[in-house]
């Protein structure tokens, strides 16, 4: 196989699901870096004796050696202090920004050529850190969130609905915290918008419990979640290394699209080999683009904070 994934972070919980998930798919080689290189490895190698299970012919290595990710067509980076009970998404904000430098510089020396998927939180604000520190085109650049809020806009629905998951699309905008924008009048059930099958209360409960959806697991396993953020990236790279052409919700650096200008919120993306290969532009009603708007300047003011 010729394709090569790198997880950055690979050693904790959403890094070790994002390289399971690759090799289970057998969509590229993958290299679990950490900077527990013990651990890393241990993973790598439990993850390769899966492999046989699943009818994979990945090659999975683990090591704290960033030479080992060279010439990588996407680096995934889960690298950073996982959410704890009692914190947000922003308190994060100055540690994972230090580490984002030191992980960036890495990546772009090893795989200049690459993609890049940031995971860490706060996720807007530390992919545009990492858009900035890398120099790399927006296109190569994909903050991971929109496809982890929307999935958990999914399942919340199909539960109240008493219907498959396979029949649902749900529609979130805008940054990834607690201002994210659920759009129910874009959110279906077998192409039936949600709004012709639920109460306005029904929808409302599950739109505030998507935008803390993160925030529910936290206080429940004390830290972040990794399954479902896991899941999420894999989607993710499956549409970039297969070049579906697969619209997904993503953090993308907005140059005047939905009236925002330099900054990273999640928008309707379509991703191929090239990664961000457009921009989906849907017209919001005036209450959507002032909410839409809102999560933006919250997204801003974490990045006027780190200067990027």
């Amino acid at each position: 196989m010729n394709r090569k994934v790198t997880v950055v972070g690979g050693a904790g919980n959403v890094g070790a699901t994002v390289a399971r998930g690759v090799a289970e798919k057998q969509l590229a080689d993958v290299v679990v870096i950490d900077i527990a290189d013990k651990k890393a490895a241990g993973v790598a190698l439990d993850i390769l004796e899966a492999c046989p299970v699943y009818g994979s012919d990945a090659r999975v290595m683990g090591s704290g050696d960033y030479a080992d990710s060279a010439n990588s067509d996407i680096v995934v980076v889960t690298s950073g202090v996982p959410r704890k009970p009692g914190m947000s998404r922003d308190d994060l904000l100055n540690v994972n920004y230090k580490i984002m430098q030191q992980v960036t510089e890495q990546v772009v020396k090893y795989s200049p050529n690459c993609i890049i998927i940031p995971v860490s939180n706060p996720l807007d604000a530390m992919a545009q850190a990492v858009l900035k520190l890398s120099k790399f085109p927006r296109e190569r650049v994909i903050g991971m969130a929109g496809v982890l809020d929307s999935a958990r806009m999914r399942s919340f629905i199909a539960k109240e609905l008493n219907v498959s998951v396979e029949n649902i699309h749900a529609f979130v905008l805008g940054g990834h915290g607690d201002t994210m924008v659920p759009l129910p009048r874009y959110s279906t059930v077998a192409g039936i918008p949600i709004t012709d099958l639920l109460s306005k209360e029904a929808i409302d409960r599950i739109s505030a419990r998507t935008a803390k959806g993160g925030l529910e697991i936290t206080e429940l396993v004390g830290t972040s979640a990794w399954y479902a953020p896991g899941a999420s990236v894999v989607e993710m790279i499956e549409a970039i290394l297969l070049d579906k052409k697969k619209i997904l919700p993503c953090s993308v650096y907005l140059q005047g699209e939905y009236g925002v200008q330099n900054l990273f919120v999640g928008v309707p993306c379509k991703l191929g080999a090239r990664g961000l290969e457009q921009i989906i532009q849907i017209t919001l009603t005036p209450e959507e683009d002032a909410a839409f708007k809102k999560s933006a300047a919250s997204v801003k003011e974490l990045v006027d904070v780190i200067g990027v």
